[in-house]
């Protein structure tokens, strides 16, 4: 390892016969194999008490990252590894573990054994952990394993790993490290108390960090407290507009038999243009009788279906099954072997949330042009999981083109509505147990649950009127 000394100059101090100055105060001087010597004051990031002293952490740890991901290679030892999605402040998830050919040359670098230091240089920058196991485990390029040369408290390096990542000195805005190389573990400045000195610290810290954390988990339930009360108020206020109780019906609107109406002819027309097949003309009307049940009329068929309303709706609304109001499908499965088409982006159910998108991790996979017009995403297309946390949904607002995979449905829009509004639908239903819920309603979402789902149709006028309230009673909730 190359040698560097790190020393306080003080005033008037001579060393290689070189008189060195300061003007005031101390500074800190690194002195190298070659003889040669820098000031490294802007380095220091904090005081330290007498006694102790600052070294390089490659000077104090060897260390080296894992073994890149290769599909291909297949010689060597089949061994457990961990990467960064395992590895998490001061512990380990090891619930998802998974896999890859070794080398004998490889196994020495790659393996962690009990009492090493491990860093992430990917992911959460910085992020550390000291393996406790009684086995070994193999590690990922994305991890660096710090074992110290000579006996020390490994614990309060991990300690000093933590404040770094607080302070932003690890993985900071425009300061401090922003990636961690091999080479900027290796010159980050490490503070290096007494060895008894070291365990004193992680004995204190252990102790105080156990109160905080006890604390922290007491406002952890005070949060979960606060934000059940949110989900209940945001539920009915939801449902107070789902319901058609959060704005008044205006009876000089066109009412939602008008709607329909125009949803049909629509849908007649893309008819006879090629772009749709006759089965997605067959519409159901659902109707209200005399005796105050609800009914569906198929054809010459008419069928009770009282039993599948899921609450009563102003007389200007209707109910309408899903199909007969969007096209819909899903997109395509994953099939490694695939490679025929372009490569392309594509959502699967992780990256859909309520109303938003996490793009922190989007995948590719290749598509056939035939494929894209089923499979691609355009802005306004409400997008729906299948899998996953069935029911959620988003609507896609951005112009950038995007492709699905087979757990989201795509659905669009025969007629202008209000997206919004069946997005909040869809929020509701999920909420009251409608879909997803245990032991009734929707528990899967095939496309033929979809299809088939029940939905109210306000006018068009109202359904905008109804999200733009929607909106400002959530906001103005959420704020109190």
């Amino acid at each position: 390892m190359p040698y560097a000394f790190i020393f306080v100059g003080h005033k008037g101090l001579s060393l290689n016969n070189v008189q060195w100055h300061t003007n005031v105060g101390n500074s800190h001087y690194e002195k190298f194999a070659d003889g040669t010597v820098k000031c490294i004051d802007d380095e220091i990031p904090f005081e330290i008490p007498q006694g102790w002293e600052w070294a390089r952490l490659g000077y104090v740890f060897a260390h080296n990252t894992g073994k890149a991901l290769n599909g291909a290679q297949k010689d060597g030892t089949h061994l457990r590894y961990i990467t960064t999605s395992n590895l998490y402040w001061d512990r380990f998830e090891l619930s998802e573990t998974r896999e890859m050919y070794f080398s004998d040359s490889e196994v020495d670098k790659c393996t962690v054994v009990k009492g090493d230091l491990l860093v992430c240089e990917g992911g959460d920058i910085g992020r550390a952990a000291i393996w406790n196991k009684d086995y070994s485990i193999c590690i990922q390029n994305h991890i660096h394993r710090l074992r110290a040369y000579f006996s020390l408290c490994t614990r309060f390096f991990y300690y000093v790993f933590l404040l770094y990542k607080g302070l932003g000195n690890i993985g900071g805005k425009g300061i401090g490290i922003q990636g961690l190389s091999s080479g900027a573990l290796h010159n980050i400045l490490l503070p290096i108390p007494p060895i008894n000195e070291q365990e004193r610290i992680v004995g204190k810290l252990d102790e105080v960090i156990a109160y905080v954390n006890k604390y922290e988990q007491s406002q952890e339930r005070l949060d979960v407290l606060n934000e059940s009360i949110n989900d209940r108020l945001r539920k009915s206020i939801l449902q107070e507009a789902i319901q058609g109780r959060l704005v008044p019906q205006d009876p000089n609107e066109e009412p939602a038999t008008v709607l329909l109406e125009r949803i049909r002819e629509e849908k007649q027309k893309l008819l006879k243009e090629g772009k749709i097949k006759k089965k997605d003309i067959v519409d159901s009307v659902i109707f209200k009788g005399e005796d105050n049940k609800y009914y569906e009329k198929v054809g010459r068929k008419v069928l009770d279906i009282s039993k599948d309303i899921p609450f009563d709706i102003p007389d200007s609304w209707r109910w309408i099954r899903l199909g007969a109001l969007f096209a819909h499908n899903t997109g395509k499965a994953l099939n490694r072997a695939d490679t025929k088409g372009i490569l392309r982006k594509y959502l699967t159910t992780s990256n859909v949330y309520w109303n938003r998108f996490d793009f922190t991790e989007v995948r590719e996979m290749f598509f056939l042009n035939s494929e894209m017009e089923k499979c691609s995403v355009q802005r306004g297309d409400l997008l729906v999981c299948e899998g996953g946390d069935i029911g959620r949904a988003a609507i896609w607002n951005f112009d950038e083109e995007i492709c699905i995979q087979n757990h989201i449905h795509r659905l669009r829009a025969y007629y202008p509505i209000s997206i919004e509004f069946y997005c909040s639908v869809f929020a509701l239903y999920k909420g009251i147990g409608q879909i997803g819920g245990k032991g009734i309603g929707i528990q899967g979402l095939s496309s033929g649950a979809l299809h088939n789902l029940i939905l109210p149709v306000p006018p068009i006028a109202e359904q905008e009127r109804i999200i733009t309230r929607l909106n400002t009673v959530i906001a103005s909730t959420m704020r109190k």
